[in-house]
């Protein structure tokens, strides 16, 4: 089973100019995927830092996927940590140039010179053709672990993803489980008395897990397993179930 981490990429982030929706996004597709998702990071658009957490996220999972810091300004750095992360120097793919170019001329424009930093990746990546947009994206299978490098704008890194990046990991790590889980709202109990009743279940639980999470006025016990199919995570998920609802009865309102 695959472990993964996301790296969101992008000063605007960290200062509270957009709200981080891609990783929200990719955290629901590796669940629906089977893919263990543990950590999540996020980091501005410094190369020290970015180097940093590029190489904590090897050295902790299996997949690291990266979104943002592949424009064509100075400050999109992530094809160039990237590459010194995993050793490799930056090569010039010359079919990316060439949509690059396409991608402008067909929309009237004229690339300009610095769009070609676009067209580089680590030598002996992946290419993977972005349909979309200009920022080319490539996946570099290093020892420890595979980086999946994806532009920051959110319908473009979700088409990758769906036809590029579920693929290979499906490839990959023949992937044949899913992670379904079921949500219990509970009404006139605190996040204390919940977890009082049924602390046992998230102390103990492995498949299915369990988790709460307080909201204002209400409680989610979150149930969640792993297994080949839905159905067959469901099934696993109802006699848990029925013993919260017997723990907590009428409590339950959703």
């Amino acid at each position: 089973m695959a472990n993964a981490e996301i790296v969101a990429i992008g000063s605007e982030l960290l200062l509270g100019q957009i709200v981080d929706t891609n990783s929200t996004w990719l955290a629901q597709r590796l669940t629906a995927l089977g893919v263990n998702l543990f950590y999540k990071s996020v980091v501005g658009d410094n190369p020290e830092r970015m180097r940093e957490v590029l190489t904590q996220a090897l050295e902790r999972a299996d997949v690291v996927i990266t979104s943002g810091g592949l424009g064509p300004t100075q400050d999109d750095l992530t094809r160039e940590v990237v590459a010194e992360v995993t050793g490799r120097k930056l090569v010039l793919h010359q079919p990316f140039v060439e949509q690059i170019e396409h991608r402008f001329r067909t929309r009237g424009f004229i690339m300009t010179k610095n769009n070609e930093r676009q067209a580089y990746m680590p030598e002996g990546s992946i290419p993977v053709n972005n349909p979309n947009g200009t920022a080319p994206s490539f996946i570099v299978e290093d020892p420890r672990g595979s980086i999946f490098v994806l532009p920051g704008v959110p319908f473009e890194l979700k088409w990758l993803f769906d036809n590029e990046v579920a693929p290979y990991l499906r490839r990959k790590f023949s992937l044949s489980e899913i992670i379904t889980y079921r949500v219990l709202k509970v009404a006139e109990l605190g996040e204390s008395r919940v977890d009082d009743l049924m602390g046992h279940f998230i102390a103990n639980s492995q498949n299915p897990t369990v988790g709460v999470l307080a909201h204002p006025g209400q409680v989610d016990i979150r149930i969640a397993a792993k297994a080949p199919t839905k159905e067959a995570a469901l099934d696993l998920i109802a006699p848990v179930e029925a013993e919260m609802r017997q723990l907590i009865g009428k409590h339950i309102f959703a």
